[in-house]
């Protein structure tokens, strides 16, 4: 019984909203999820990863890997870049094989399989620290405009990449090939795009304005090369 009600309350918090984002307020904690629509053990991480992405404290990612391809379990979604993205997070944290499902928390933190108390754990842990940086973006007229400023009195580190990301808020698919072929599954915040638009240095001001194309969402964060740490992350509206 204890299990269950565990289980019950941690539902309950994943599915409530997160207090609207204020100017000033900490960035976000990103959670990616690196993920395949042919692995069985994948579903309930997604839907976990749904429920993050409901909230507004979290910018929650759905990273779809293309490994599981070549056997005959094609991903809609997979992109060898985010497999490229995992195996870089495996080499600095010193793991000899990549896997799915695996959530990254805020860049360092790293969870395998579905493990939601864990991931909840990391989250608050982040959400809790004090701000290290202050972002701003805004988008319009297809142009993303990003204005960071340091709000810490401790150095920040100075091999910051500034990455912005592009990511469809939702889809819904019918599976056709590996362990979950003919169900269909819903996903959240799958990433159609990552990459680096700048470098900063963590000092004084940082400004970069980008075009961007595309009709989906859009999100920035900081993270130190490695990759390693991200230290804020805001959605571009």
């Amino acid at each position: 019984m204890r299990i269950i009600a565990g289980l019950m309350a941690l539902v309950l918090w994943a599915a409530m909203p997160g207090t609207p984002a204020q100017a000033g307020e900490r960035p976000l904690v990103v959670v990616e999820l690196f993920t395949s629509q042919g692995c069985s053990s994948c579903p309930p991480a997604d839907e976990f990863l749904a429920r993050l992405a409901r909230r507004d404290d979290v910018l929650a990612l759905s990273l779809h890997v293309d490994y599981w391809d070549y056997i005959g379990w094609p991903d809609t979604f997979a992109r060898p870049e985010h497999t490229d993205r995992q195996k870089a997070y495996a080499r600095a944290a010193g793991m000899r094989s990549i896997y799915t499902p695996q959530m990254i928390i805020a860049g360092k933190e790293n969870v395998i399989g579905a493990k939601p108390m864990d991931v909840v754990d990391y989250i608050e842990m982040y959400r809790d620290a004090p701000a290290r940086v202050e972002m701003r973006a805004t988008r319009s007229d297809g142009i993303v405009r990003l204005d960071v400023q340091s709000v810490s009195h401790a150095p920040l580190p100075d091999d910051l990449m500034v990455m912005l990301v592009t990511y469809m808020e939702g889809a819904s698919v019918r599976i056709r090939g590996g362990e979950n072929a003919g169900k269909t599954i819903d996903y959240a915040n799958i990433v159609t795009s990552m990459r680096e638009i700048g470098s900063w240095d963590g000092r004084g001001r940082f400004s970069v304005e980008v075009p961007v194309n595309s009709a989906d969402a859009v999100a920035l964060f900081l993270q130190r090369q490695g990759p390693g740490e991200i230290l804020g992350a805001v959605r571009a509206r």
